[in-house]
C-alpha cells in the first residue's frame, strides 16, 4: 500500500511534513544521537519518522488515525530499522506517557517530536508538561502564532498563560521557520520549529504550584483589565484593601496588566497573596 495516497483529514488538522531535507535539518539542530529514545506525536506519512529511525536508538509514535497508522506500518515494514519502531494507535491527549514508557521498558528520559495541528497544539504541550520528569526535551512544529505565544517575553500581546506555563517548566528557543511548501496539503500559514528543554527545576520558586497557576490564569482572564480588577473578580475571600496591601507588599502596581509581569513577579505576588489564610483563587 502506498501511504502517499492517504488523504489528509480536515477534522484532524492534518498537514503532513513531506520534505526530507527539512527533517534532516530538524534532527541535526537538536543533535539526536544513537542513544536517544524518541516519542513522535502524530507521525503522519512518516517522513520525520524515517529520519528518526536512522538516527535514534528507538522510536515510539502515537497516531490517532487508524487508517493512517495502517498505511504507515505498511510503508515502514520494509525498512531495515523497523524493529526499532513501535506505533501506538491512540489519542495523545489520553495517553499516560509514564505508564506507556513503563510498558515499553523505557527508563531513560525521552525526546519528543511532533508536527502539531493548530487546534490541539496548546493542549498537547500542556499535557506533555504533566510528564516532564520523563521527558528531556520537546521539538515541535507549530503554527507561528502558537510559537510566538509560547516564547513571548513579558510586555508583548502574545504573552499569556501558556507563555508562563511553558517558560516556568522549560527553556524555549525558536529553531527556524518552515515554509508552507514542505507540507501536504499546503497550509495557508507559516510554521515554526520550537525546541523546549525541560528544566531540572522551575525557573522560579513558588510555595504552592496549584495556587500559582490558578493566580496566573485569573490574572489573564480578562487581559484588558488591571491586576486589581481581575483580583477583585476572582479572589472573593479577599477584601479590596487586603488585595491592594498584598500588591503593595509585592512591590507591584495594581494598575498594571498581567501581560507586563515577569515570572519572578508572578511568583512574588503569589507568595504575598497565598500568605493570607483565606486567599483562594
Amino acid at each position: 500500500m502506498n501511504p502517499m495516497r492517504h488523504h489528509a483529514k480536515k477534522k484532524l488538522g492534518q498537514h503532513f511534513l513531506v520534505d526530507g531535507n527539512t527533517c534532516r535539518r530538524l534532527i541535526r539542530s537538536v543533535n539526536v544521537s544513537r542513544d536517544d529514545v524518541v516519542l513522535e506525536v502524530g507521525p503522519g506519512r512518516g517522513a520525520l519518522t524515517q529520519v528518526l529511525l536512522e538516527t535514534a536508538a528507538r522510536v515510539l509514535a502515537v497516531e490517532v488515525d487508524q487508517e493512517l497508522a495502517d498505511w504507515l506500518l505498511a510503508k515502514l515494514s520494509a525498512e531495515e530499522e523497523s524493529k526499532k519502531f513501535k506505533l501506538i494507535v491512540e489519542d495523545i491527549l489520553k495517553t499516560d506517557i509514564d505508564a506507556r514508557l513503563q510498558v515499553e521498558g523505557v527508563e531513560e528520559r525521552i525526546r519528543l517530536f511532533g508536527n502539531l495541528p493548530y487546534n490541539i497544539a496548546t493542549a498537547v504541550i500542556q499535557h506533555m508538561i504533566r510528564f516532564r520528569s520523563r521527558i528531556r526535551d520537546m521539538t515541535f512544529m507549530l503554527q507561528r502564532e502558537v510559537a510566538d505565544r509560547i516564547l513571548s517575553p513579558p510586555g508583548n500581546k502574545q504573552y499569556g498563560y501558556l507563555s508562563v506555563v511553558v517558560q516556568y517548566h522549560c527553556e524555549g528557543r525558536k529553531l527556524f521557520n518552515l515554509p508552507p511548501g514542505v507540507f501536504r496539503p499546503i497550509p495557508k500559514v507559516t510554521s515554526t520549529v520550537v525546541h523546549l528543554k525541560v528544566r531540572d527545576r522551575p525557573v522560579v520558586e513558588v510555595e504552592d504550584e496549584t495556587f500559582f497557576f490558578q493566580l496566573v490564569s485569573a490574572l489573564f482572564a480578562e487581559r484588558r483589565k488591571t491586576l486589581l480588577n481581575n483580583l477583585k473578580r476572582s479572589a472573593q475571600p479577599l477584601h479590596l484593601d487586603e488585595i491592594e496591601n498584598r500588591l503593595s507588599q509585592a512591590g507591584i502596581e495594581p494598575s498594571r496588566r498581567a501581560e507586563t509581569l515577569s515570572l519572578e513577579e508572578f511568583a512574588q505576588l503569589a507568595h504575598h497573596l497565598n500568605a493570607h489564610p483565606g486567599a483562594r483563587i
